[in-house]
């Protein structure tokens, strides 16, 4: 203990010491000055200048001016962007400790292609940065391939897919790895749900999400435990131009499941201060399936015109963003709050599925009956970033509240009374509760000295996690994580770029005893007695782990190659910890180790990337092994007293090895008529322990997607677009019992959509055909694919967007 002590000691002084060697030779620096005009010659406030390879920002005063004080000597490029003119580039060559630039001019960039250049720009630009793989979306994606959920909109990304929980939620798959092993950022703070469940949905609303960046691959020396196998990062709403109010709104129509809603944006600024704000409503219907009756564990459930009884809900989101923005100085303040309402599949959950009210469920397909689940998450985080010298600090404050309720008829089993008492402390239809309080807290520098760019930060997070309920699966818990790290990018040269980090983390788990409500009888040595069981006791765990992570992008012309090595980590939860009750969803019974280790991970991934003329093709390679993989391993047994009769599933760790890829092309056929190749692999297998040579749970079998796109030019219509998409999924055979096997699927999808000008207003239409062909078949990753669940009928999803400009 001693030693691991003085290793960590040794770690933080070495870290420090780095930390002054950079702080030193920061002070080799210069300074340069300058002025922006429009070719008007009109001096543009608020211009954005980035000096490369250090990438510090500046914004110009009102005269046009701008001053940078303590910039590298090495600093080869300016550039300057600013809205509604093309983005300046300048190549310096800094000799003297002062430099004034020649005036810069901008020229009026045209304002349709205005998106699409800096998108592009930014995409190519990032991905050069990164030796992890990336992907980036912007809005426009997202509105084109608009689906039930955020992670429904992005599955056609190769490499993402999702676990879905019927039409309105479902939890981010990254090359096979999901729940606690993925995270999802949003305006920089690590959102925090009940995300260990499969019916635990993501509490983010689609319509406010502008940019999307998917890390595919270990992101735990940025983020910590549970990026072990990837990210979501969801970047904030850029701010608005100076003195401008306007906003958007946006409508939406499902044919599947009736869904009708929309979304009200309004924002504005004058010189320094901003807002932006958001309101979202959504209601929906029971969703429909290609089958009129399902099996759930050899009991036929009818369906009433083909409708998934009791899959109704309703969303309300809110949303607010204030600012205050100077020249060196950005403060924000972002808040959210997330109130979901949907229902169950009726005849899929709780102890006996036979005994379900159809004709109550069949008299309206939106109603939300019993059982369902209600989801509020709020959210208030603070970003304030300032420069100070040739530093570049940010801190992040944030506060997370998720209250989550699960409402069943009460059942009793076991020794449970057969009529709930009136005195409990819960309502008898309270199934589950979960309040989830999340603290958390991030301060980063970045600075940049001779060809370094060195990113240092420390994070800490706090959370408390109440529970009540008649039912119990998982103890009440606190948990408190922070973490340290060190990231430095190394530009050798215009070819060569390198990566290196390190990060230590300590995370501490402090569970709570749970004691049954309700008396069991226990025989021991003949004799038979009463007494309330302990289902959980007092437990702590404390968990330390070192990691590092090397990378290197070499990019010669239109040829780009990266690979990154390194380790990652991921903290045990509490439900793999101390959960012992029955999980109603799966009709199984679930108990947690105490003994488990922090999961533990070896990450290679490689990256290849080529554009010439009509071509582009992406490569993305990956290797993993897990030396303690944990996993829910199913057992033998089948608990009667305590479980009603359900299997047993016990936490497990074992030794797993995963390989796979991604493979992107895309062809210019002519003009206006592109084609596309989106595939995935993904092979996994368990090397030790009671399941080994199996696969793991929830393991997406191969995919190819073929997609042909057509962009006519029409009179009066702008960024008009006709593609349909040929989605082919491979058999899975390699499951993890009770999964079953899943056979092949062919699908089609149909997009449409365009831009009309109507006088000084545009509507933006978008419209979709999913299943286009009403094809019966099984997504191996559904949460309902245990009972042999198809997924969703022919579903037609119509979009309209209207922005729109009150004051400019």
């Amino acid at each position: 203990m001693n030693e691991n002590k003085s290793n960590r000691l040794y770690t933080f002084c070495l870290l420090l010491f780095c930390f002054a060697i950079i702080t030193n030779a920061a002070a080799q620096s210069v300074r340069i000055s300058g002025s922006v005009f429009s070719n008007g010659q009109q001096p543009l406030e608020g211009a954005i200048i980035t000096i490369h390879p250090a990438k510090l920002t500046i914004l110009t005063d009102k005269k046009g001016g701008f001053y940078l004080n303590q910039i590298p000597k090495n600093t080869q490029k300016l550039t300057v962007c600013y809205s509604g003119f093309t983005l300046y580039e300048m190549n310096l060559s800094l000799n003297e400790n002062s430099n004034v630039l020649p005036d810069i001019f901008l020229k009026p960039e045209i304002k349709e292609l205005q998106e699409v250049i800096i998108s592009d720009g930014y995409t190519a630009r990032r991905k050069k940065e990164e030796s992890l793989n990336l992907e980036i979306v912007n809005s426009s994606y997202i509105q084109r391939n608009l689906s039930g959920s955020l992670m429904q909109s992005l599955q056609r990304l190769p490499g993402v897919k999702t676990i879905s929980i019927g039409s309105g939620g479902s939890k981010p798959l990254i090359r096979g790895l999901s729940f606690n092993q993925v995270i999802v950022v949003e305006n920089g703070i690590k959102h925090e749900g009940q995300q260990w469940g499969a019916d635990h949905g993501l509490e983010i609303d689609q319509y406010a999400v502008n940019r999307v960046e998917i890390i595919k691959g270990p992101s735990a020396f940025i983020y910590g435990s549970d990026a072990i196998g990837g990210a979501i990062n969801i970047k904030p709403v850029p701010f608005p131009a100076k003195n401008v109010l306007g906003g958007s709104i946006d409508f939406t129509g499902k044919s599947n499941n009736e869904q009708f809603g929309g979304s009200l944006n309004l924002f504005g600024r004058n010189e320094k201060w901003f807002f932006d704000t958001r309101v979202t409503a959504m209601d929906y219907g029971d969703y429909r399936v290609p089958t009129d009756t399902v099996h759930v564990y050899n009991y036929a459930v009818p369906l009433y015109k083909n409708h998934l009884r009791n899959t109704a809900g309703r969303e309300m989101d809110v949303h607010g963003t204030v600012g205050y923005i100077t020249n060196n100085f950005k403060s924000v303040f972002y808040l959210s709050n997330i109130y979901t309402k949907s229902g169950f599949f009726a005849n899929a959950h709780g102890l006996e599925p036979r005994n379900v009210d159809t004709d109550l469920h069949d008299k309206s397909s939106r109603d939300i009956l019993m059982p369902n689940q209600e989801v509020t998450h709020t959210k208030i985080s603070n970003t304030t970033s300032f420069q100070l010298g040739s530093h570049q600090l940010e801190t992040q404050l944030g506060f997370q509240k998720n209250f989550r309720r699960e409402w069943s008829h009460y059942v009793n089993h076991g020794y449970m009374p057969p009529v709930y008492p009136a005195d409990m402390y819960a309502p008898q239809d309270l199934e589950r509760q979960y309040d989830k309080e999340v603290f958390s807290v991030a301060v980063k520098d970045q600075l940049a000295f001779k060809n370094h760019q060195v990113t240092i930060g420390i994070n800490a997070e706090q959370q408390q996690n109440d529970i009540n309920g008649w039912s119990f699966l998982i103890p009440a818990f606190k948990q408190l994580n922070a973490g340290l790290f060190v990231y430095d990018k190394i530009q050798l040269n215009d070819l060569w770029l390198l990566h290196g980090a390190v990060r230590f983390d300590h995370g501490r788990i402090d569970m709570k005893q749970y004691t049954d409500w309700f008396q069991s009888e226990i025989s021991l040595n003949g004799e038979t007695r009463s007494e309330y069981l302990k289902r959980s006791d007092d437990l702590t765990q404390t968990f330390d782990s070192f990691n590092w992570s090397a990378g290197v992008n070499y990019t010669p012309g239109q040829l780009s190659l990266k690979a990154n090595l390194g380790t990652s980590f991921r903290m045990p939860i509490a439900k793999e910890l101390a959960s012992n009750g029955v999980n109603y969803h799966y009709f199984r019974f679930e108990k947690g180790d105490p003994n488990l280790s922090a999961e533990r991970s070896y990450q290679l991934d490689l990256g290849m990337e080529w554009q010439e003329n009509k071509w582009s093709v992406q490569l993305s390679p990956f290797l993993n092994y897990f030396p303690n993989y944990i996993y829910l391993n199913p057992t033998s047994q089948h608990d009667i007293y305590y479980g009603a009769g359900n299997q047993v599933f016990e936490y497990e760790q074992s030794k797993v090895m995963r390989y796979g890829g991604e493979l992107q092309m895309r062809y210019q056929f002519l003009k206006n008529v592109s084609g596309e190749i989106l595939a995935e692999y993904l092979y996994s297998e368990q090397l030790s322990g009671s399941k080994k040579g199996y696969t793991l749970p929830f393991s997406p079998p191969a995919s190819v997607l073929f997609g042909m796109t057509y962009n006519p030019e029409i009179k009066n219509l702008q960024d008009t677009y006709f593609s349909l998409d040929y989605r082919y999924t491979a058999q899975q055979n390699q499951i993890v019992p009770p999964e079953k096997k899943t056979a092949s699927s062919n699908v089609f999808n149909l997009a449409m959509g365009t831009k009309i000008k109507a006088g000084q207003q545009d509507f933006i239409i978008s419209m979709q055909i999913q299943n286009l062909l009403n094809t019966k078949y099984l997504n191996h990753t559904s949460f309902y694919r245990l009972i042999e669940l198809p997924e969703a009928s022919r579903n037609i999803i119509l979009s309209v967007r209207i922005p729109f400009l009150i004051h400019q």
